[in-house]
């Protein structure tokens, strides 16, 4: 199994040097966003508000959360950030998810599986796969490539996560072994 990578740990990294870079502890920012009046449940409005005090993205994201938490909202698991993706009219794209995440788990024992609203990223590295459950109907792998390979599966259009190129995917018989081509020089690229 591949090991995951939570948002937390991913928090910490930036909170460790916020007060370097921004003047401003994360509590000190968790304060500001609370005397703003601003509901921290809209992370969205909480984040346009820091980027308006040049707070950069990563550091957004991280004081944000932290101020969610603080007003009683949890953190979903990896696996409760995957099952939220594939509910309702996705829940029948959840065979083809399963598929591609047994395939890109088993590339190799670095691989790492984190957590997102809207899409699931996997990452050795850096992130070499994002999947997403775009449509009720379709399944988006995005890939990240150095060079990309001449595929006509390949697009570069509306990518998920870091990725550099997508393909669609309707059915798990969709998985040929040409996509499983794909996704390993993806792995092999970010190594």
């Amino acid at each position: 199994m591949a090991r995951m990578t939570s948002p937390a740990d991913m928090m910490t990294s930036v909170t460790d040097s916020m007060k370097e870079r921004t003047g401003k502890t994360l509590e000190e920012w968790v304060a500001a966003v609370q005397s703003t009046g601003i509901d921290p449940l809209d992370q969205k409005a909480v984040r346009s508000w820091l980027k308006r005090q040049g707070v950069l993205q990563n550091t957004q994201w991280t004081i944000a959360d932290a101020a969610a938490q603080a007003a009683g909202w949890e953190r979903p698991s990896v696996e409760g950030y995957i099952d939220s993706q594939y509910q309702g009219e996705k829940a029948p794209l959840r065979a083809i998810f399963d598929a591609l995440r047994e395939i890109i788990e088993g590339l190799g024992g670095d691989v790492s599986v984190e957590g997102r609203g809207g899409y699931t990223p996997f990452v050795r590295k850096r992130q070499f796969a994002a999947v997403k459950a775009t449509t009720k109907t379709r399944v988006d792998l995005g890939l990240r490539f150095k060079q990309a390979p001449d595929s006509d599966l390949l697009s570069t259009n509306s990518l998920p996560g870091q990725s550099t190129h997508k393909l669609g995917l309707t059915s798990v018989e969709q998985i040929t072994d040409e996509v499983i081509e794909l996704i390993r020089l993806a792995y092999e690229h970010n190594g």
